[in-house]
């Protein structure tokens, strides 16, 4: 009885000690998910090998530059300003968009997520406390 007692004690302070390792990984993608949110332009969720899009002349340096790494030989033509700002003012939106749906996403997710940390938590600690109790009396 008493290594069952024993075992019961060590059982609920490993599950405390996963639930606040989880915890803590989820207040952090909780926090980077808020700060995407309220500057998505600026988050790095997506911008690998994509023109920077903080602003149309940085955009359009950014493609020039790509234009002259891929064909040096050749004297390639960036379409008129009114086009390349409406491609740019779509990729905008679009990563806009694409930020914020993740951002949502994450906060749903880890608040869940901690919500169930919360609860298994508090449960398996008063199992353990529970279980050295009845090994004391």
């Amino acid at each position: 009885m008493e290594k069952s007692n024993r075992f019961t004690h060590i059982y609920g302070y490993l599950v405390c000690l996963v639930t606040v390792i989880t915890f803590l990984i989820c207040v952090t993608s909780l926090v980077d998910a808020v700060i995407d949110k309220t500057d998505p332009l600026h988050s790095a969720f997506g911008s690998y090998n994509s023109p920077d899009l903080t602003s149309f002349e940085t955009y359009k340096l950014d493609l020039m530059k790509t234009i002259q790494q891929k064909d040096s030989n050749q004297k390639n033509i960036l379409p008129d300003d009114q086009i390349l700002r409406k491609v740019y003012e779509a990729a905008k939106q679009g990563k806009i968009d694409k930020v914020l749906f993740n951002s949502n996403k994450t906060i749903i997710v880890s608040s869940l997520i901690i919500l169930i940390c919360f609860v298994l938590f508090l449960t398996h600690w008063r199992l353990a406390r529970k279980s050295i109790k009845q090994a004391n009396l």
